[in-house]
Parts: structure tokens; C-alpha cells; sequence
């Protein structure tokens, strides 16, 4: 329960090269969390599937490219563990049993899954994989205890339905026989004073659902070195009138919707082929930006342009500064300059931000085996986690007969 608060668990499907738009929007927000927080980040090479099982020629590549696109954006496997999904065979487990307690409403009402079947009617996406692709990812979260998931608005709903998992999974099988006199007797092991403010705290979140009440106890038990983990997980789901906490519920960690723009003005993404990857040779950055689609007024070199219009100055919007970018609003709109004079800057600050990224990259392009060996050893870090969970979760069960 106490690590559970400090850890992050975050992951990426193995669907192709990294670009601009995942380091503007996820990676950033990844290097920044290493340095606070217990991070796990993984390769959802098992998530790939439930889209592109027709195509797995690509997932292979993917996945080594992708751990090299995080060395390279600066994830830090000093500070963070990097593994791949498939690796922890006890995913796959703890979804299998995760599914004898899931309601099917529940993830037919998860709204990516019949916006994913529209957005994707190409693909034949009636398999139970698709539909159960929620519950994986919350067998992902649950695997590791993690206390916080870092998503978009989009994913909300998903870590959500984590949530009620681990809530509906303790209710069942938290409750051990006797639970509450055995709650009554870990309370007394707090000593007189600290079991008399429990007490008093819980009865404002029970009674008053004071939610300070709830965090003061939470806080209380967790500086508690006298007591048992088994008595700690017993009092934390004994304050909200449940059983044991087997699972803890993850919360949200909301991250900023950044929406990176892609080549033509959309959201940068692989499928509307508008990318430029992280690692992308300088003379193709140079030349996809210099055959970018800019503002359809300006047919000639001398018509004024409005900026508004034109997916180059979206591009400004993240990487220049005020006066460039003020710069480049009065050379448009008075056809002081002319449209290849507008993306030299837009270049220039691409390259210098990819520059680190190909430099950090290289060590481990010209060696593979460095990169295996970092995620063998996240891998085997992250498997003593997810052991000890199911070991847990078999236990809750009434299935650990099988030693």
C-alpha cells in the first residue's frame, strides 16, 4: 500500500516509430515524473494486437525502437524500470482472473470501444481481445499496485474502470472471515491514542464522508511501524467500511492535452501519415516542413496570408518564441516574407531539439545488446512486483493451493 502511493505505471503500444507528437505529449511528462516518482514504463506489445493482429511483422521492430526512442527522449533507466508487457506473463493471469468478475456491460459501455470500431471500420474488430483490451490495461495498472496513471481526458474513463475492478475485487474477496473483530484488534495495536483518533477519523468519513477525515487516517496508518502490512491493508479498507485493500485504486495523474500538429495541420499521428520521428534524418525534417501545405490565400510570393489558416504557424505556436512568432504573423499577413522564409526557423528549432535525442540514440543503435540488457533487467525488476500481486490476489482467491 505505501509504495502503491509512489508509483506511476505508464506504457505505449508497439504500433510503429515514435514522432514529435508522443514526445510533446507523453514523453515529456515521463522524464519529468522519473525524477518524483517510482516509474514503470512498458511496451504494450500484447495492446498492439487487439488492432493489428493481421500484422505482427511490425510489432517485433516496433518495440525496440520504442525503447530506444524513450533513451533517446531522455527517459532515464537509472531512474525508471522499462520492460515489455509480454515479458510479465502475469498480465496475462491476473486478466484472466480479473474477467470471472467483470461484467460485460462494463466494457461494452467504455466509450473508446465503439468509438474505435467506427474510427477503424476497416478492421475486423469483433474479437473478445478488442472488447477486453480495457481490462487488460487495468490488469497492466493493478499488476504493480500503482497509485498513479499518467493519461489524457481520453483514457480517463479506462483508469476508471480500473478503479471499480480493484473496488468490486476487495468487496468480494477482502473480506475474510472474522473481518471486522480482526480490524477491531489491529486497531488496538496502534497504542491508545493513535487507535482512538483512527477511530474518530473514521467515524467522520463513515458517518460525515469527510474526505480530509479519510486522508488524516490514510496518513495515520502508513507511519504506523508496529503493526503488520497484513493489519495496515485491513485498516486502510476497514476506514471505508469495505474488506482488506487487495488492490488499491490507481488515481488519474491528468496530463496537459497537448495536441502536437502534424504536417498538414491535424494531430500529428501515423495514421494520417503527417509524422516526423524523433529520431528522423535532419535533410527529411528539412524537407517534409519545406513541402508543408501553408495558408491557400497565398498563391503568389506578394498575396498576404492570414496565419490562423496555416498548419505552418500552428508548428510556431509550439516552437517559437514570441518574437518569432511575431515575426512571422506581420511577414504573412503583409506578404513582407514569403512561406519558405516562415519555416527556416520552424527547421532550425526542430533540429536543435532532435539533436540530443540522435546523440543519445547512437550508443545504443550501434549496440543492441545494450538496450536487451536494459530490459531484461526492467523486466525482471518489474516481475517481482507483479509476482508478489498475484501471489496476493491467488491468495484472496482461495487459490494458492498449487505450491
Amino acid at each position: 500500500m505505501l509504495d502503491s502511493q509512489n508509483r506511476v505505471l505508464s506504457g505505449m503500444r508497439a504500433t510503429g516509430r515514435l514522432h514529435l507528437g508522443h514526445y510533446h505529449g507523453v514523453l515529456k511528462n515521463w522524464i519529468q515524473l522519473q525524477r518524483e516518482y517510482d516509474c514503470l514504463f512498458f511496451v504494450a506489445d500484447w495492446h498492439s494486437l487487439t488492432t493489428h493482429y493481421e500484422s505482427t511483422e511490425i510489432i517485433e521492430d516496433s518495440v525496440w525502437n520504442i525503447v530506444i526512442d524513450w533513451l533517446a527522449a531522455g527517459i532515464n533507466p537509472g531512474s525508471a524500470t522499462l520492460f515489455i508487457q509480454s515479458r510479465i506473463p502475469e498480465h496475462a493471469e491476473l486478466h484472466l482472473l480479473l474477467s470471472m468478475i467483470t461484467p460485460l456491460s462494463w466494457l461494452e459501455r467504455v466509450p473508446s470501444y465503439k468509438e474505435q470500431q467506427q474510427k477503424l471500420d476497416e478492421r475486423d474488430l469483433s474479437t473478445y481481445g478488442f472488447l477486453g483490451y480495457p481490462l487488460l490495461q487495468s490488469a497492466d495498472i493493478l499488476s504493480y499496485k500503482a497509485g498513479w496513471v499518467p493519461v489524457g481526458a481520453d483514457q480517463v474513463p479506462h483508469v476508471e474502470l480500473t478503479r471499480e475492478l480493484a473496488r468490486r475485487f476487495n468487496h468480494i474477496y477482502g473480506r475474510d472471515a472474522g473481518f471486522e473483530q480482526i480490524a477491531e484488534d489491529a486497531i488496538k495495536k496502534l497504542g491508545r491514542k493513535n487507535g482512538k483518533l483512527y477511530r474518530e477519523l473514521r467515524r467522520g468519513f463513515m458517518e460525515q464522508g469527510n474526505q480530509e477525515s479519510l486522508e488524516k487516517a490514510q496518513a495515520l496508518l502508513q507511519d504506523q511501524p508496529n503493526i503488520s502490512l497484513g493489519d495496515r491493508d485491513r485498516l486502510f479498507g476497514y476506514l471505508e467500511g469495505g474488506g482488506k485493500i487487495i488492490l488499491p485504486e490507481p488515481q488519474t495523474l491528468l496530463t496537459e492535452d497537448s495536441v502536437m500538429p502534424g504536417l498538414d495541420g491535424n494531430k500529428m499521428s501515423k495514421s494520417y501519415g503527417n509524422t516526423i520521428t524523433l529520431r528522423e534524418d535532419s535533410d527529411s525534417v528539412a524537407r517534409k516542413i519545406k513541402t508543408m501545405t501553408t495558408d491557400p490565400a497565398r498563391v503568389r510570393r506578394n498575396d498576404p496570408g492570414e496565419p490562423d489558416r496555416c498548419p505552418v504557424f500552428s508548428l510556431h505556436k509550439i516552437y517559437s518564441d514570441d518574437k518569432t512568432r511575431e515575426w512571422a504573423t506581420t511577414g504573412c499577413t503583409s506578404a513582407g516574407i514569403g512561406c519558405i522564409d516562415c519555416k527556416k526557423p520552424l527547421i532550425d528549432a526542430i533540429l536543435v531539439e532532435q539533436q540530443p535525442m540522435r546523440e543519445r540514440a547512437q550508443q545504443y543503435e550501434e549496440n543492441p545488446e545494450l538496450v536487451k540488457s536494459i530490459v531484461a533487467e526492467g523486466c525482471e525488476k518489474a516481475r517481482i512486483i507483479a509476482k508478489s500481486t498475484l501471489e496476493d490476489v491467488r491468495l484472496a482467491m482461495g487459490l494458492d493451493y498449487r505450491s
